[in-house]
C-alpha cells in the first residue's frame, strides 16, 4: 500500500506549477493536499482536485472556494460534518464517519490534470480504498473521480457507467455513488441543484443505516 506523501513531485507539470503558484501567492498552502476527516469513515468522497484558491490555498479539501459551499452545507445538514462552513484548516470543523479526498491530490493547471497524472496519482487513492471497511459507501464527485475509483480497485472504465444518482457495487463490499461535481459551474447553471445532491445524500444515508455506525459521533477521533 502506498500512503499519502505530503512531500510528492511525482508529477513534474504539477510540481513546477505549484512551484510557481507559491511564488505568486506566497501564503497559500501549495502542496499536495492530505485527505480530511474520520480515517474509519463509512463514506469516502472522491473530488477530483485541489482548486487554485480553495483547497490549495489553505490545505483541506474543497475548503476556501465556491466548491465546498454545497459540500459542506450538505453533509451537516446529514449529520456529516459539526458544522455547514468550511473556511480553514484550523476553523474547529469535523467530519463525523465521512472523509473527503481527491483522485489527484495536487493543483493542476486550469484545474485539469493530463491523464497520467491521474493514473501516477492512483496509488494513493489505491490504498485509500484499500484501507475502507466493508460496507463502506464512495461518493465520486464528477466521471474523473469515478473512473479513479474504478481503476484504482482494478476495474476497466465501462464496467460501471457515470450518470448522477447512480450506485454500483463495487469489489471489497463497497458501493459507488455518483454525482455532478459540486463546481461552481455545475451549481450556477442549475446542472447540479441543492436538490439532486441531497437526493444522493438521502440514499447514502439509507445505505449506511441499514447497519448501526460502529462509533457514536462523540467517540469519534479528531481530525
Amino acid at each position: 500500500m502506498v500512503g499519502f506523501n505530503p512531500e510528492c513531485r511525482a508529477c513534474p507539470r504539477l510540481a513546477e506549477f505549484l512551484d510557481a503558484t507559491k511564488v505568486q501567492y506566497p501564503t497559500y498552502f501549495c502542496r499536495p493536499v492530505a485527505p480530511f476527516g474520520d480515517p474509519s469513515a463509512r463514506l469516502l468522497i472522491v473530488g477530483l482536485a485541489p482548486g487554485m484558491h480553495g483547497a490549495n490555498r489553505t490545505g483541506r479539501p474543497f475548503t476556501g472556494d465556491h466548491a465546498g459551499i454545497l459540500l459542506y452545507e450538505t453533509l451537516h445538514r446529514f449529520g456529516f460534518a459539526t458544522g455547514p462552513v468550511s473556511v480553514a484548516a484550523d476553523d474547529g470543523l469535523r467530519l463525523i464517519d465521512c472523509r473527503i479526498t481527491n483522485a489527484v491530490k495536487c493543483l493542476p493547471p486550469a484545474n485539469k490534470p493530463e491523464t497520467a497524472e491521474i493514473v501516477r496519482c492512483n496509488a494513493f487513492l489505491r490504498s485509500e480504498l484499500q484501507a475502507l471497511a466493508p460496507g463502506t459507501a464512495v461518493l465520486a464527485l464528477g466521471l474523473i473521480a469515478h473512473n479513479a475509483v474504478l481503476r484504482a480497485l482494478g476495474l476497466k472504465a465501462g464496467t460501471r457507467s457515470f450518470f448522477h444518482a447512480a450506485r454500483h457495487d463495487l469489489p471489497g463490499s463497497l458501493t459507488l455513488f455518483d454525482s455532478y461535481h459540486c463546481s461552481r459551474y455545475n451549481t450556477q447553471t442549475r446542472r447540479l441543484t441543492p436538490e439532486a445532491f441531497a437526493a444522493v445524500f438521502v440514499a447514502i444515508r439509507a445505505f449506511l443505516e441499514v447497519s448501526p455506525c460502529p462509533l457514536s459521533a462523540s467517540s469519534l477521533p479528531e481530525n
